[in-house]
């Protein structure tokens, strides 16, 4: 008897599964993933961007008879020990400012940063070239059920709730994507029974043309408008992640969000939406009372109440409505309750580094754009902070961050290529009197860490929230985070 179901049903609706042939949906799948690996035997494979999500590729790729092409902007004395270990795997360096020009391969994988259709990319497409990115692939042969979570802010708290929730409930979790973790190397590992959870940014969506069984979108606001031609384009990228799923598929869309409630006309399968504001027919919200409700088809389960969840933040109440919505049907109730209340979160994100003299130093390295710096940070305490700020420039409005930084902040520390705009809004908005907040301008990290030292008191709070990327002093936010968190430890 073919051990092959083709739906599987959660609470009334039901979620696509892998199109079978014939024989075990393990031998199908295992094949699908073998035949991939096995055409690349004799293939020239270019790997865009050394870095450690690549690496792995490499050494799978070589294990396939396949020739590796490691391609970076960046010279070798800018890449660190990766380029030694790139070699070490087996990879051809191929460096600089040319590093994509006349490459001669097969197949390329572009780095999600990479603009899509930047001329070389184009070009390559033109002349017969296959472009694709991991993740592409990865979709393309994954034999589990794929959850995948995108958005402008929350992404990886969401992910990451989702992730805790599905393996506090016994299942086997293959956590990665945006996330920092390349998921197709891990390809020989993942059985049909498995859940691969992955966050999705624009970047790797733009050119996606396979959707998750089940989607979440947490929000859409302005963002990486230095990459993006336009603010369509990005909301196009997002719209990827629900626009090829199907009628077996649910997608889970945020009512509060004018963006992402939007994309409720192209969802084909089950529609869960979420809103900390007010009722839904099917998905969480929060009730006037504070309680996280989750209805289905308008019949309602108390869950617990938002004060029972340990992370802080309104924001993270959304993120805990939008995974309660995505994983309902596979994780019991007690166990989301289990889960709230002892999930400490993410590294980086509102992170108590320490208490020093009655002061509390936090690093929220991931507020990389106003709104997430606004929903976050800036909605978290009782009284107004000490704000380290800025960074690189996305090229992204900050007006409603001017507005509420003069009711939230007391002193604003600014560095980097957004500090003029961040000041600009503050002092231009209608809640700003001089000295409300004072203003004091930075060269680095070090210099503002410092400064807030000095002028910090017993029961202050201090947070470092960019609402900028970190791209101008940083590799990337983390870098940026554990720089500030060394230099509070040694304080």
């Amino acid at each position: 008897m073919l051990d092959i179901k083709l739906e599987m049903f959660y609470n009334g609706m039901s979620v696509k599964s892998k199109k079978p042939l014939k024989g075990r949906v393990t031998d199908i799948m295992d094949k699908k993933a073998l035949d991939f690996f096995e055409s690349l035997r004799g293939k020239t494979v270019a790997l865009c961007g050394i870095g450690g999500s690549n690496l792995p590729l490499i050494r799978m790729f070589k294990k396939y008879g396949a020739r590796v092409l490691a391609c970076d902007k960046r010279e070798r004395d800018a890449l660190d020990e990766n380029a030694d270990k790139a070699e070490e795997y087996g990879a051809e360096l191929r460096l600089g400012e040319s590093y994509l020009t006349d490459l001669d391969a097969d197949i390329i994988f572009r780095t999600p940063g990479m603009r899509y259709y930047m001329d070389e990319l184009v070009s390559a497409r033109e002349n017969g070239t296959v472009v694709t990115s991991e993740m592409e692939v990865f979709f393309d042969i994954c034999p589990c059920k794929i959850i995948a979570v995108t958005g402008s802010d929350g992404k990886t708290t969401t992910t990451t709730i989702i992730s805790e929730l599905l393996k506090a409930s016994g299942k086997k979790v293959h956590i990665g994507g945006n996330i920092g973790h390349p998921l197709l190397p891990d390809i020989e590992d993942i059985s049909p029974e498995d859940y691969a959870v992955v966050e999705l940014s624009s970047f790797q969506l733009i050119s996606m043309r396979e959707s998750p069984d089940i989607a979440v979108v947490t929000n859409l606001a302005p963002n990486h408008l230095d990459i993006h031609k336009d603010m369509q384009e990005y909301i196009d990228a997002k719209k990827n992640i629900v626009l090829h799923q199907n009628a077996f598929s649910r997608t889970v869309l945020n009512l509060d969000n004018e963006l992402s409630d939007s994309f409720s006309e192209y969802v084909r399968g089950a529609l869960y939406k979420f809103s900390r504001k007010s009722a839904v027919k099917s998905g969480a919200y929060m009730n006037s009372g504070g309680e996280i409700i989750m209805s289905i088809n308008g019949s309602e389960t108390y869950i617990m109440k938002a004060s029972d969840i340990k992370i802080p933040g309104l924001h993270n109440i959304e993120n805990y409505l939008a995974a309660i919505s995505a994983v309902w049907g596979l994780a019991d109730v007690e166990t989301i309750r289990s889960v709230a209340m002892s999930f400490a979160g993410v590294e980086h994100r509102a992170e108590l580094v320490r208490e020093l003299d009655g002061v509390r130093w936090y690093n929220d390295a991931i507020g990389t754009s106003p709104t997430r710096t606004v929903k976050g940070t800036l909605s978290l305490y009782d009284r107004k902070i000490i704000l380290i700020a800025g960074g690189y420039d996305k090229k992204i409005p900050y007006d409603e961050m001017g507005e509420i930084v003069p009711k939230k902040v007391k002193l604003l520390i600014l560095m980097g290529a957004t500090a003029d705009k961040i000041e600009a809004a503050t002092r231009s908005s209608s809640s700003y009197s001089e000295g409300n907040p004072e203003i004091v301008r930075v060269s680095s990290m070090e210099e503002a860490v410092k400064i807030a030292r000095e002028r910090a008191v017993s029961g202050d709070i201090v947070s470092m929230s960019p609402a900028s990327a970190s791209f101008d002093m940083y590799k990337n936010f983390a870098e940026k985070g554990l720089h500030y968190k060394k230099l509070v430890m040694t304080l």
